[in-house]
């Protein structure tokens, strides 16, 4: 079973590899018209993306393998990568190297080659060089490596139409290409040539011999594997290498590891030589502001405190930047609401159907929006702003110190990361942690991260209760609030992971090699765009779909009475004394559970829980909703205790969802569930103890 690319028959497959944070990703985008997220920091890309493009009446399919450094396959991005490249046929491969990187980076063309000779190496970032006066003799390099070269700014859509004609002479052999065959010792030869030509016999000349010679050298037990499942044959089962696998290790004297180094050495030498015969650099100090910013931004005493500090501001311009946006939305929505009220009137329609989509749909979307929407899309590009810049790796450089003495993966940063976006693509994303544990620890614990669903709930709390009393430093307050909140759950995913790795997911940390990638000069008008589309609507459209038919529900249940009250008000009078002991109310731990849907409409639902006749008050004004939480037995532990359950609670439906997917397990999904919402419930109830105690509450 070959890897498919779901690629017409007639279309000429391309293979994207090359270093995370080369501009991998971007050359996808622009060659492909899709809008593929790209950002500066490793692990992005976990799962092979195709995207098709048309060239001189061709068609083509391109496959964005994922970033990886080598093809040696101690991650499973090398395996995928390398597994593609080798069994999945395609008519060429880009190897996408950073000019600015260039020595690093052409270790993995040169791996590649020795796999494939339909190999285009595209040199990226040209104008990121020459602003660092690196000079890059394409024609030169292209001699040395015996294939085409080709340098592209991809961002700015320089150099793709010459890597168009250069894969198409490539992919239909319009072009002879010898590429540069790497050498190694006079023993590691020795024994690859006794290997060779018995190797070429038994795959049918399907792969390259020599390259599985150097395979069967070093041990790669799981290209062994990846042969029998995707050629059908084992070489080392068969027993017909047996006695010449034996006569050539004899001839090296090494074992696996040692030989591995050596080859890995010798081509480390090889591409220090290339780059050395190819580039220049006019200044040896060309990366000397990057040092000098990562002397700060990494370093021990200032890393997390600045870190601290940039998320504050980011809190600080989403609180204060939103009230003028929302309350114009507001106002929209409320003109908007007499028109339909008006018509309906009009039309003679029921007085409950009036209710149910005036009052109850259309109220909780108007809500939804006005209070939602802008923090949103001031949040969104800021954060992804940092991201582009290239400050997010900084961020799981300074904290990889602290998940390593939780027993954890350092890659489970990342995937944090990815959760303050959305919860469920940071389960997705843990993918990139090789370890089941450890990647069982980072998808239980990815729910302490606040998603995007639950910032609005955050905001919306600390700017008319938490914040109310601090005048004109009100947005601050807000800001710090969020960023305790943030912090509390960096705290939590730290102790919860130890405390994991120390019962039901014993366990080492794994070592964790992360690149720190060159700081870049965000494309301010992509940031702004990509993140108004890609996370700002997607979300706010997800938020909407739930809310419609939540509100529906939430109306009919308060307008539904049996006995004299309310079904609403029987559910949360049923809940309230537990609710009590956590600081919260019924109608609170309603909203919560009625909200597993998405966290978005949990405010939403509290507050037509509150109306006495089921109707939400008028969206965003944010002054009517204090005053209705106050009127409804509101204090600041109240408050605080809401925040802090909105931390720590069960994941939202699409989360769970997409845990069960990932793990395939019910019972790993169960536990994700529980952790969150059992921490949650002992943590309110401490707080709320312990205010009693001390007369607080």
């Amino acid at each position: 079973m070959v890897p498919t690319h779901q690629s017409s028959p007639h279309d000429l497959v391309i293979a994207l590899a090359g270093n995370p944070n080369t501009g991998k990703s971007t050359i996808f985008n622009s060659l492909t018209g899709l809008k593929q997220h790209t950002g500066n920091w490793p692990g992005k890309t976990v799962i092979n993306a195709r995207g098709r493009f048309r060239h001189q009446d061709k068609n083509f399919t391109l496959i964005d393998l994922p970033g990886t450094y080598s093809l040696f396959a101690s991650s499973v991005e090398e395996e995928a990568a390398r597994d593609f490249i080798c069994f999945g046929q395609p008519h060429a491969t880009v190897v996408v190297l950073d000019a600015t990187c260039l020595e690093r980076n052409l270790n993995l063309a040169l791996q590649i080659i020795e796999i494939t000779n339909k190999v285009v190496i595209c040199v990226n970032l040209i104008d990121e060089a020459k602003r660092k006066n690196i000079s890059v003799d394409l024609a030169k390099l292209s001699g040395i490596l015996g294939v085409p070269v080709v340098g592209t700014n991809a961002r700015d859509g320089a150099g793709l139409v010459e890597l168009k004609d250069a894969l198409l002479k490539v992919a239909a052999g319009d072009i002879a290409v010898t590429p540069l065959k790497v050498t190694y010792d006079n023993n590691i030869e020795k024994a690859v040539e006794l290997l060779e030509p018995a190797v070429g016999k038994l795959t049918g000349g399907r792969i390259s011999a020599r390259w599985i010679s150097l395979r069967l050298l070093d041990g790669d037990k799981s290209l062994w594997e990846a042969l029998n499942h995707y050629l059908g044959f084992d070489l080392i089962k068969s027993g017909e290498l047996d006695d010449l696998l034996y006569a050539a290790k004899n001839l090296i004297h090494s074992a696996d590891n040692d030989i591995r180094d050596v080859m890995v050495e010798s081509i480390v030498n090889l591409a220090e030589n290339t780059f050395f015969e190819s580039a220049a650099c006019q200044t040896k100090q060309h990366n000397a502001l990057d040092r000098k910013l990562d002397s700060v931004l990494t370093s021990k005493s200032l890393g997390i405190p600045i870190m601290l500090a940039l998320l504050g501001v980011i809190f600080w311009i989403t609180i204060k930047g939103a009230n003028i946006p929302s309350s114009a939305l507001a106002s929209g929505f409320d003109y908007l609401e007499n028109l339909l009220a008006g018509w309906f009137m009009s039309w003679n329609s029921p007085a409950w159907l009036q209710g149910i989509l005036v009052q109850g749909v259309y109220k909780t979307l108007a809500w939804v929006v006005s209070v939602m929407l802008p923090p949103m899309a001031i949040f969104f590009p800021l954060f992804t702003l940092l991201e582009d810049l290239g400050y997010l790796p900084r961020v799981a450089f300074n904290l990889d110190n602290f998940f390593k003495k939780a027993c954890a993966h350092g890659k489970q940063v990342l995937t944090m990361c990815m959760g303050f976006g959305c919860n469920a693509a940071g389960i997705t994303v843990c993918r990139i942690i090789d370890s089941p544990r450890e990647r069982l620890i980072a998808t239980i614990t990815n729910n302490f991260v606040p998603c995007n669903g639950r910032f609005p709930t955050l905001i919306a709390i600390t700017s008319v209760f938490i914040a109310c009393n601090t005048g004109a430093f009100a947005s601050i307050g807000a800001a710090l609030s969020i960023l305790a909140v943030v912090v509390l759950g960096a705290a939590l995913t730290l102790l919860i992971s130890r405390l994991l790795s120390k019962t039901i997911l014993k366990g080492l940390p794994s070592s964790f090699t992360l690149e720190l990638p060159p700081y870049r000069k965000p494309q301010i008008g992509r940031v702004i765009v990509r993140s108004i589309f890609d996370r700002t609507l997607f979300v706010l459209a997800r938020a909407v779909s739930v809310a419609a038919p939540a509100g529906a529900v939430i109306w009919l249940m308060a307008n539904i009475t049996i006995g004299g009250a309310s079904i609403l008000n029987h559910c949360a009078g049923f809940l309230d004394p537990f609710a009590r002991l956590l600081g919260l109310d019924g109608f609170i731990l309603m909203a919560f559970i009625l909200g597993l849907p998405a966290n978005e409409i949990v405010i939403p639902i509290l507050i037509m829980s509150y109306m006495s006749k089921g109707a939400m008050l008028e969206p965003g004004s944010l002054e009517a909703m204090r005053q209705l939480f106050i009127d409804n037995g509101w204090t600041w532990l109240t408050a605080v205790c809401t925040m802090l359950f909105v931390l720590n609670h069960w994941p939202c439906a699409t989360t769970l969802l997409t845990i069960w997917k990932e793990t395939q397990s019910l019972k790993w999904t169960l536990i994700s569930f529980l952790v969150p919402t059992i921490t949650g419930i002992v943590i309110c109830f401490t707080v709320t103890q312990l205010a009693g105690l001390l007369g607080l509450a």
